[in-house]
């Protein structure tokens, strides 16, 4: 009994995705290579900020323990 039941609500899950994938939008290739610039950039500032701000923590505590 459960069975039938089990099997139409999978069958509608995966129609529902499928119904939803022919909704996206794919960027193109020109778009996908700024998209991709940007991310890579900015992953590249954070890090670095991120270093910078630890290498003067790292020093400030160095300075503040060794007194």
């Amino acid at each position: 009994m459960g069975d039938s039941t089990e099997k139409t609500a999978k069958t509608s899950f995966f129609g529902g995705i499928k119904s939803e994938f022919k909704k996206i939008t794919w960027p193109d290739r020109k778009d996908l290579l700024k998209q991709s610039v940007a991310v890579v950039s900015i992953s590249v500032v954070v890090g670095a900020i991120i270093a910078v701000l630890d290498f003067l923590v790292q020093h400030g505590v160095r300075i503040l323990t060794t007194f």
